[in-house]
């Protein structure tokens, strides 16, 4: 990987993704590029000189002449922000989502959601009858698990206020939720007792990322707005909609200590619930993320999650 220089003439690099490799590679004639896209994820547009004394020409040289990174293929670490298109041109703000972190949607102490992957770990946990805090999700029984993930969608400033719905034109109508499937899966939200089905994600890639494409309102629904609203929101302005999972964790994870051993380590820290604690060093643990992209706006953000098993 390295820099392609910008100083002179603009250098085009394009290479095909791993699926476009690999439908590439059938050599059946039905290899046809039809869609691409656009991000700006390298461009700081602080460097825009809007009062430079040579004239026009020159306000964006400097972002002209930045270096960029080489085309590389690898989809996680590219095109996290995509450029859009609006059809109306009089919008001076564009929506984010942002995670909700209050009750059962906080974060735990460690700044991850953590996710205790066997019946051991869940029980050391929750030994004298205790529940799991919030921030700790059960990832061996999905199932009556009130904990959850909560993402808030909207317009993050003071105007046009909450009591104001957010247009129809940016609100995201489905999120694309992408999770390591060698680790988890996606859980639809808390709904009671019962059984829960995960969902059923679209594919998988090749570095095994499983993307999940969520458009019901089992997992998404409208953020109240009005004057009468009282319900709480991490978006200041005008609300669009809520994303709500849970996460289960893998068959591997459960049962086997060899993903724990080889991407992850040995904790230093104690993990507390409520009277009951994980001493350091009696636990492992694996760092990931899962990432939720809106497919509207394409605005992503990646959430921090941590799998635990007792040793």
């Amino acid at each position: 990987m390295g820099f392609l220089d910008n100083s002179g003439d603009i250098i085009l690099d394009a290479v095909l993704t791993d699926a476009g490799r690999h439908r590439l590679a059938r050599a059946d004639g039905s290899f046809d590029i039809k869609k691409f896209a656009l991000g700006d994820d390298e461009i700081d547009y602080s460097l825009y000189e809007g009062t430079h004394l040579s004239g026009a020409q020159y306000y964006d040289l400097k972002i002209m002449q930045t270096p960029v990174l080489e085309a590389f293929t690898n989809n996680t670490s590219t095109m996290n922000s995509k450029v859009i298109t609006i059809g109306e041109s009089n919008h001076f703000r564009l929506p984010v989502i942002k995670l909700f972190e209050e009750g059962v949607n906080a974060r735990n102490a460690n700044g991850s959601f953590v996710i205790p992957v066997d019946q051991t770990t869940v029980n050391n946990l929750t030994a004298n009858n205790t529940v799991l805090q919030p921030g700790i999700l059960n990832g061996f029984q999905v199932a009556g698990s009130q904990n959850q993930i909560r993402t808030d969608q909207g317009l993050d400033s003071a105007t046009p206020p909450p009591t104001v719905d957010l247009q129809l034109i940016l609100r995201e109508p489905a999120y694309l939720v992408e999770i390591d499937n060698r680790l988890g899966e996606i859980f639809p939200p808390y709904a009671g007792t019962g059984a829960s089905t995960s969902a059923t994600y679209s594919f998988i890639d090749d570095d095994q990322i499983a993307s999940y494409y969520l458009d019901s309102t089992t997992y998404i629904q409208d953020i109240p707005t009005g004057p009468n609203s009282a319900e709480p929101s991490s978006i200041q302005g005008s609300r669009g909609n809520k994303l709500t999972f849970r996460i289960g964790a893998s068959v591997e994870l459960n049962s086997s200590t060899y993903l724990f051993t080889t991407l992850g380590s040995t904790a230093t820290v104690a993990l507390t619930n409520g009277p009951n604690t994980l001493a350091a060093s009696s636990y492992y643990y694996l760092d990931s993320i899962v990432r939720v992209t809106g497919v509207n706006t394409g605005y992503r953000i990646d959430i921090p999650i941590r799998y635990i098993k007792t040793i």
